[in-house]
């Protein structure tokens, strides 16, 4: 998990995991509605079928396109992906979001949970998206600085005359 730590970021995740949940079309091998594909959908504001138009001009998933991806390049599936880590995320956040595999998400998913976590499953998507949401949200309300409180000393009591 090498993302940036932000509030839109946990936003995003916690938007994703949320439509996911409720009322979104999921196809783990569609371009557009997949894990990926959700997020970029979250991000981008575009539909499945702009991001699934967009990644057929080059060849291969999600994986593969991240490797190839050029920032420089001018293909449309790069500024997607240009938006999505401009928003904090990795190229190895997105690599490991479409198998469901970042090791620090997965170590804190239940143990039965976690072994039975499958990539291309719904609800398994949403309780990663959810639990990298509530890690980085944690990590960032850690980084937050707080005030240091001086201890009250309580009043001397009053003696009986």
């Amino acid at each position: 998990m090498t993302s940036r730590v932000s509030l839109p970021l946990i936003q995003a995740l916690r938007d994703t995991a949320r439509r996911l949940a409720t009322e979104a079309p999921y196809q783990w091998g569609h371009m557009g509605s997949c894990n990926c594909g959700h997020l970029a959908q979250t991000i981008t504001r575009l539909t499945k079928a702009e991001i699934h138009t967009q990644a057929m001009q080059r060849y291969g998933d999600w994986e593969r396109q991240l490797v190839d991806y050029c920032p420089t390049s001018g293909l449309p599936f790069d500024q997607t992906i240009d938006e999505m880590m401009a928003l904090g995320f990795s190229r190895e956040d997105l690599t490991a979001l479409e198998k469901l595999d970042d090791l620090t998400v997965r170590a804190a998913i239940p143990f039965e949970r976690r072994n039975a976590l499958r990539h291309n499953q719904r609800d398994d998507v949403v309780l990663y998206l959810r639990t990298w949401a509530d890690l980085l949200e944690q990590r960032l309300l850690a980084s937050l600085p707080l005030p240091a409180f001086e201890p009250e000393v309580a009043p001397a009591a009053a003696t009986l005359a």
